[in-house]
């Protein structure tokens, strides 16, 4: 069995796309999904894009978003 440092080495080694697929695997066994959550996420993301869509909300820059964070976070 490799140790847990050679697997991170050699996970390393490769396309971040792989990468991405490494860390979305082992993340799902720390905390498994639902599928009856992520129907209700599939849900609200259809909301939300219909929502930006037709206008009725507006988006906000991620850089602002940050920024009042932070500043919330500072209190």
């Amino acid at each position: 069995m490799h140790s847990a440092k050679e697997i991170i080495l050699e996970a390393e080694s490769l396309p971040v796309e792989e990468r991405v697929r490494v860390v979305d695997s082992l993340l799902q066994t720390l905390n498994p999904t639902s599928p009856e959550i992520d129907r209700k996420w599939v849900g609200v993301v259809k909301r939300r894009l219909s929502e930006l869509r037709s206008g009725r909300v507006k988006a906000v820059p991620g850089s602002e978003v940050f920024k009042k964070a932070r500043k919330f976070l500072e209190k």
